[in-house]
């Protein structure tokens, strides 16, 4: 499974770094390490943070929970060889867009569940987390700004599973996962316009009602997938989640391990 490690300047001299694993959107059938590489680069050098970005298996070939197991899978393998990489496993996060950032919710709730990796953060943006698409937004933006029509949402899907009960799954729609605590903070994106939006402010409802300490933050007059596009508030959007990122890692006791780094350069696996 291939990753991309990017690595800003500011890493150079400093501990073991901050790191920030990244999961690109696209539906679970689109997307792929290069098109979403702006937006990596992007995290990396606004939060200061080391981005491993993963290029998870792609449905209709790979079916749920193919996505989930390899998104896991790369998240614990970072956690593990940490040190080797000049990482600091105990400041680790976990984001992504879209699907991605469904992805990024389930890999959180199943390191809990499994009490391992330690995950510090996680950072939603604009997140499809609700396969059962009744919410407002979703039923009445579908087909408008950009967004794509009723028969496109289900066409994702059910090249996604195997079967359409498996929308109830918590590990497809985290929003039906009945027990929410213990997840790491949360800071979740959503935009005025996109079909997206009423259930990841939701889910950021139960995580606070959870006890998690969770931001989320709506950007009026913006679309689904606005942060890949040259808006002045996509810069905005950025520049606000990588500084609540780095200020909550940075947070944390950094590990203190031997200074074996590996140089500043974006590294294909």
């Amino acid at each position: 499974m291939p990753i991309r490690i990017y690595r800003p300047a500011s890493t150079a001299s400093a501990p073991p770094a901050l790191v920030l694993v990244f999961f690109h959107g696209g539906g679970y059938v689109l997307g792929d390490l290069d098109s979403h590489d702006a937006l990596a680069r992007s995290y990396a050098n606004a939060a200061e943070i080391v981005v491993v970005a993963v290029g998870y298996p792609l449905a209709p070939e790979h079916k749920y929970p193919a996505q989930i197991d390899a998104g896991f899978a790369v998240t614990d393998w970072v956690a593990a060889n940490a040190a080797e990489l000049g990482l600091d496993a105990g400041r680790l996060a976990v984001a992504g867009d879209s699907a991605g950032g469904n992805l990024a919710a389930v890999v959180a709730l199943r390191a809990r569940d499994a009490g391992a990796p330690s995950i510090a953060f996680q950072l939603l943006i604009y997140p499809d987390l609700d396969f059962r698409r009744e919410n407002d937004s979703i039923t009445r933006l579908a087909g408008c700004y950009g967004n794509i029509e009723r028969e496109a949402q289900f066409w994702f899907m059910d090249h996604y599973l195997d079967a359409p009960e498996q929308r109830l799954d918590p590990r497809v729609s985290p929003m039906l996962e009945p027990d929410l605590s213990g997840l790491p903070p949360a800071y979740i994106i959503t935009a005025e316009y996109d079909a997206l939006r009423d259930e990841g402010e939701q889910y950021g409802r139960r995580l606070r009602d959870a006890g998690v300490p969770t931001t989320v933050r709506r950007y009026d007059g913006m679309i689904h997938e606005f942060l890949r596009h040259p808006f002045d508030d996509a810069t905005v959007a950025i520049a606000e989640s990588a500084a609540t990122l780095h200020a909550a890692l940075s947070a944390i006791p950094p590990a203190v391990v031997d200074d074996g780094r590996l140089p500043n350069h974006r590294e294909d696996h």
